[in-house]
């Protein structure tokens, strides 16, 4: 195989981050793959201990690191003076407590669920350990789906008229605000942002949603961008699916097969196109019943493009719905390939089946945005601390904080698929929580507060206090939606 990949995989910035500094121990929590850490490790940081449950991401982590330990079993099950005895550390010692709980109960690839979920409640074992081990800092990953998904999920044919109306816990967003309030609870300076995986080297547009917190409240900031899709503003130009595989040789390629029904149309979609590009008159049938349902359905019998990043990857690129086919020829991408856009290195090797290999790697976190994250906990450690920090929890992107804001408390069907009559409609439904959410002031710094209220044409704080009712968007607006709304994807 080419060494390409490890050209290409981690952009250095002006200095050598890793060279001359004192020792930076990781306790890594949902360890997969290792992606998450192998970025870490590339921004100078030490992974101590791995704790993973999956057996195969187990043998992949024994296979190329032979000698870190490991703890092989659910977190669930693991104490922290175990993890704190394997890693030889003493609380108050990890330089970072590191990881990114399961995701698939928020994410959009798959069945969407909540908190509700067994897997759902892993960061309270994230927290656990946080709060246990009191590292200087600590990193939490997750999907964007995760600012949108509700504690509890009720299916979404059982909302609108002629059913109860939302309970609290029913609502998006209320997923990340009990996470929100678990982590107010460690007594960190906590710092959330949605990330562009391509802003950051990594040939692949994937958004993830990243915590950073401060034990000793450190000015902690998110990581600059290094990249932009169009190379503007002195950054370099977002890296393509070619310049990731273009020279990759792979003797034994690993990869699934299309079954004939997925081939014989992903043989009429040209390189870059989906769906949109078969014959009209066959898009029925290839669809079958998601023709008829509503979002972006952006993933079905999708060709990539030589020419753009990948989309985010998933654990299943010969799915209908999220296909990865390669440009030019009528197949998924391979496992290779499948490391190539995440950028682990080619001499890293994976165990487990195909199957179980495609999770690993679509599962993990891009080493580039691993290591933006590293680097951007190793610029706190130089910044002054205030306590007058601990225990907040802010987001210092004012795009995002003004789309959460505007976010619905609910998705419902459209018109056509729900029970509105004329005497209830979904209006009547929605009296006395109003549609919209103004809920992401909480997470809006002191010094962003006015700007977004501006925004929102939202009172300012001296004419109505945080926790009025029309805070909450009972203001004279009503239940409109304002001018320039931009609300998070149904399935965000």
């Amino acid at each position: 195989m080419s060494n390409k990949a490890e050209q290409i995989a981690l952009p250095t910035g002006d200095n050598d981050v890793g060279s001359s500094r004192a020792d930076l121990p990781v306790i890594s929590l949902f360890s997969g793959a290792m992606g998450l850490d192998l970025g870490l490790e590339s921004a100078g940081f030490r992974i101590a201990v791995a704790v993973e449950r999956d057996a195969f991401a187990v043998a992949t982590i024994r296979a190329n690191r032979p000698d870190l330990p490991v703890i092989d079993r659910p977190i669930e099950d693991v104490t922290t003076e175990e993890i704190l005895e394997k890693a030889g550390l003493k609380p108050g010692e990890p330089a970072l407590v590191a990881g990114g709980p399961s995701c698939q109960v928020f994410s959009t690839a798959g069945a969407r669920r909540s908190l509700g979920d067994p897997r759902g409640g892993l960061f309270e074992h994230f927290v656990r350990v946080v709060r246990e081990t009191q590292p200087r800092f600590f990193v939490m990953e997750n999907v964007r789906g995760l600012l949108s998904a509700a504690v509890r999920h009720r299916p979404l044919n059982k909302r609108g008229p002629g059913f109860p109306p939302l309970e609290p816990d029913e609502e998006l967003g209320s997923a990340f605000q009990t996470v929100a309030a678990h982590v107010r609870a460690l007594n960190y300076y906590t710092v959330f942002d949605v990330l562009n995986s391509a802003d950051f080297g990594t040939p692949q547009v994937r958004q993830r949603l990243l915590l950073l917190g401060s034990r000793d409240g450190a000015a902690i900031q998110m990581p600059p961008p290094t990249h932009h899709r169009d190379g503007l503003g002195g950054l370099s130009k977002w890296q393509t699916l070619k310049d990731a595989v273009h020279d990759l040789t792979d003797a034994d390629p690993e990869f699934y097969t299309f079954c004939p029904a997925k081939a014989k149309y992903l043989a009429m979609v040209p390189e870059g196109g989906n769906w949109r590009d078969l014959p009209e008159d066959i898009r029925p049938t290839a669809l079958g019943r998601a023709f008829d349902s509503w979002g972006g359905r952006s993933g079905f019998f999708r060709r990539l493009s030589w020419s753009r990043p990948s989309p985010a990857l998933t654990t299943r690129p010969d799915s209908k719905a999220t296909s990865l086919c390669h440009p030019t020829e009528l197949r998924p991408l391979t496992v290779r390939e499948y490391a190539r856009i995440q950028q682990f290195p080619d001499h890293w090797v994976f165990k487990g089946s195909t199957r179980k290999k495609y999770e690993q790697v679509g599962n993990a976190v891009p080493l580039g945005l691993g290591q933006a994250a590293g680097r951007a906990i190793i610029e706190a450690m130089a910044t002054a601390t205030l306590t007058e920090r601990k225990g907040k929890v802010e987001c210092w992107n004012l795009d995002l904080l003004s789309k959460l804001t505007r976010r619905p408390r609910t998705i419902v069907n459209p018109p056509r698929m729900r029970g509105d009559t004329e005497d209830v409609t979904i209006s009547d439904w929605h009296v006395g929580g109003g549609r919209m959410r103004r809920d992401a002031l909480e997470y809006a710094p002191p010094a962003l507060k006015a700007e977004l209220r501006e925004r929102l044409r939202l009172p300012s704080d001296h004419e109505v206090g945080d926790s009025e009712g029309q805070e909450q968007g009972e203001s004279s607006q009503g239940n409109e939606v304002a001018q320039g709304e931009v609300r998070l994807a149904a399935a965000e």
